[in-house]
């Protein structure tokens, strides 16, 4: 369904291939990448965004990176590895799949560097592998993640959802988009009512665009619209993505989704969280030891070079909130579907493949 990936390698693996979102929905622009400077700007301004999409832009730009130079030995390789994962690992705090991937390559780095045949050559060529293999997966988690949320949905629904998580968020059907993808694709009639998630408008310009250009029935909504739109009984389910997700179900995501989640407990909606398991962070607790990224208030009050507000006014701009476990009905995964999640079901469901 997704007819263009957000992130790829270019046909000679010289260079990272990446959509450059910022500019959508009236501008599709691609950007050549191979220098780590230009894909923490990426990473950094939103040109690469969604938390799966981010974890394959770092793994293949690792690699893209480091075949570049030019080490005097393995050890110099190694420093130069370790120094390029903390740089752009310093670029997002919020996304835990930035990390994972980062993880993942700095694994098989130091694996191909412990064998006895080892050059930097062999190095690189492990790099590119798990990379790919970072990909393949990720194509493979949405379909399976939309798999299991299709069973959550009945034909004819008002579906709502916050931000974006389809396609342009990863290298598929996306996570929260995956199971209106598939749904749509064996007939179901789905209403998607899109909240345009100010203050970047993820739902207007992305979510709404790559909807719209498969023919799924999508409306856009301002933000203070949802709980209006509930109450009218337009709105049968909720899905959303995750950018981050603790030990006891507590889920970080766009800024305003906690406030959806908590309306759909009043309207007695179902709301759920689509995410892979490499979103789970066993090693934060609860959500409010999720770090949150506050970004640059121009965003909100000069957002797309349009000023809205007074020059100097102070402007508080988080990127994400927190919405509790208690609030969130199921988190879909690739493996199925958390009901009530909460530490124990989901330590359970991570330990179960």
């Amino acid at each position: 369904m997704n007819t263009m990936l957000p992130v790829t390698l270019h046909s000679d693996a010289t260079k990272l291939l990446l959509l450059d979102q910022t500019e959508l929905p009236t501008i599709e622009k691609f950007l050549e990448i191979d220098t780590r400077e230009d894909l923490y700007e990426a990473i950094k301004k939103l040109r690469v965004r969604g938390a799966p999409a981010i974890g394959v832009a770092a793994a293949y730009g690792v690699y893209v990176c480091m075949r570049k130079e030019t080490y005097a030995s393995l050890d110099e390789m190694q420093k130069d590895f370790s120094s390029l994962k903390s740089y752009l690992a310093s670029s997002r705090p919020t996304a835990v799949n930035l990390f994972w991937a980062l993880n993942r390559m700095e694994v098989r780095f130091i694996t191909e560097c412990t064998l006895k045949t080892s050059t930097q050559d062999s190095v690189l060529t492990g790099l590119l592998a798990e990379s790919k293999a970072i990909f393949d997966e990720d194509q493979k988690m949405s379909i399976a993640i939309g798999k299991h949320g299709l069973t959550l949905f009945s034909k004819h629904m008002g579906i709502m959802t916050h931000c974006n998580a389809g396609g342009l968020a990863t290298t598929g059907y996306g996570t929260a988009l995956a199971p209106i993808y598939l749904g749509f694709e064996q007939g179901y009639d789905f209403k998607v009512y899109a909240n345009e998630t100010r203050p970047l408008l993820q739902g207007s310009r992305l979510t709404a665009y790559e909807l719209n250009k498969v023919g799924i029935d999508v409306t856009v909504l301002c933000d203070n619209m949802a709980s209006l739109v509930m109450k009218q009984g337009k709105i049968d389910a909720i899905i959303v993505g995750a950018d981050r997700i603790a030990a006891n179900g507590d889920t970080a995501n766009k800024i305003g989704t906690s406030g959806v989640a908590i309306l759909a407990k009043e309207y007695g909606i179902p709301f759920y969280v689509a995410a892979p398991t490499s979103t789970f962070d066993l090693e934060t607790a609860i959500g409010d030891d999720i770090e949150i990224e506050i970004r640059d208030g121009e965003e909100v009050i000069n957002g797309f070079g349009k000023r809205t507000g007074p020059e100097g006014v102070k402007v508080y701009n988080p990127a994400f909130d927190v919405t509790a476990s208690k609030y969130i009905t199921a988190i879909i995964t690739e493996r199925g579907i958390i009901t009530h999640p909460d530490r124990e079901s989901v330590t359970s469901h991570l330990k179960n493949k």
